[in-house]
């Protein structure tokens, strides 16, 4: 099976919207901007082999703030402009239980299956980090905005951006 890159998608691929210190999806396609040097740390991983996947929570829609179909003209958008394989999306609440909202694993397991214990996951939330760990990831990178809830996140690096985290995991790659 192949490995995979799992990638947060507000604060690691396009910049989040920060209110009181805490992050927000951009509410359209018109607010949506690649963090620099995003397509260019994307092509590094995928030329090393990775399968690249989105893996975001987006309870705007069960809160009735967003609509799937808001979400999905942004991921058309990002298509555009970024090289990923797939977007995969939880749209429920904290209150829904399900298995695919993160901290659950449910987004990283989904088929199509990937190596997990050959994956990486890269997010700039703790639940980002806490998914890659249930899932059985190899290694999970934590890009730090200093966020109201990032001091406690036990990651296997902390990064500023998504081109240190494609560094940090090439360099994983050269280890046992």
């Amino acid at each position: 099976m192949r490995r995979a890159v799992f990638l947060d998608r507000d604060g690691v691929i396009n910049r989040a919207l920060v209110r009181n210190n805490k992050p927000f999806p951009p509410p359209s396609v018109a607010e949506v901007e690649v963090l620099p040097g995003v397509p260019e740390a994307l092509a590094k991983l995928r030329r090393a082999g990775y399968a690249l996947v989105v893996v975001t929570n987006q309870p705007d829609v069960a809160r009735g703030r967003q609509t799937q179909s808001g979400v999905k003209a942004i991921h058309d958008h990002l298509a555009t402009l970024i090289n990923v394989d797939e977007f995969r999306v939880c749209f429920h609440d904290d209150a829904d239980g399900c298995v695919c909202r993160k901290p659950q694993p449910g987004l990283l397991t989904a088929a199509p299956a990937y190596a997990l214990e050959r994956s990486i996951v890269v997010g700039d939330r703790w639940c980002d980090i806490e998914a890659g760990r249930r899932a059985g990831c190899r290694a999970a990178v934590f890009v730090e905005y200093g966020y109201d809830d990032s001091a406690a996140v036990e990651a296997d690096a902390r990064v500023r951006s998504l081109a240190e985290a494609a560094d940090w995991i090439l360099k994983l790659e050269n280890r046992p």
